[in-house]
């Protein structure tokens, strides 16, 4: 598997599936959640209400990840996985490994070999760069996938930074 670093916007990549760092709701929200859903249009909601009509009526557990179209995305889908809150008091990184995890098993179920991810649960999750790091290239590594390239995109040159020294 090829690993790559990317200093951009994860709407930007032409990849086969983009990973959203989603909210349990599917409904949309701030950062890489709500930037995949304005970028990708109308089409990705549409499915999310689906989803929650049907199987996640709850929301979509942390740790699990859904695929969706990728609307207007030079993707062809958004793997929508939700992180954990960082705590303090208790160990949540199997719960963030485990998004890596899924969003990898789910790319191998609809045949995906690109796969672009980002930071999952450092922004207002509170997740410490470096430890999240640390997990996600360990969990990719580590994986059991047919998926060809990963790449993690990073938004600024700090999370950037973080990762290149932990590559």
């Amino acid at each position: 598997m090829k690993l790559t670093l990317v200093r951009d916007d994860i709407t930007e990549q032409r990849v086969d599936a983009v990973v959203n760092a989603a909210n349990s709701s599917l409904m949309g929200g701030g950062g890489v959640d709500g930037a995949i859903h304005r970028r990708g249009g109308p089409e990705i909601l549409e499915e999310c209400r689906k989803l929650r009509a049907s199987r996640y009526g709850k929301g979509l557990p942390t740790g699990q990840a859904v695929a969706t179209t990728a609307g207007r995305l030079p993707a062809r889908w958004v793997i929508h996985t939700v992180g954990p809150v960082h705590s303090r008091s208790e160990d949540r990184s199997a719960l963030l490994a485990s998004c890596y995890r899924e969003s990898l098993r789910v790319a191998d179920s609809l045949g995906a070999t690109s796969v672009a991810f980002p930071a999952i649960s450092t922004g207002i999750f509170g997740w410490p760069m470096d430890d999240a790091a640390m997990i996600a290239l360990e969990t990719v590594r580590q994986a059991d996938t047919t998926v060809e390239d990963v790449r993690f995109v990073l938004f600024d040159e700090d999370a950037y930074a973080v990762f290149e020294a932990r590559l």
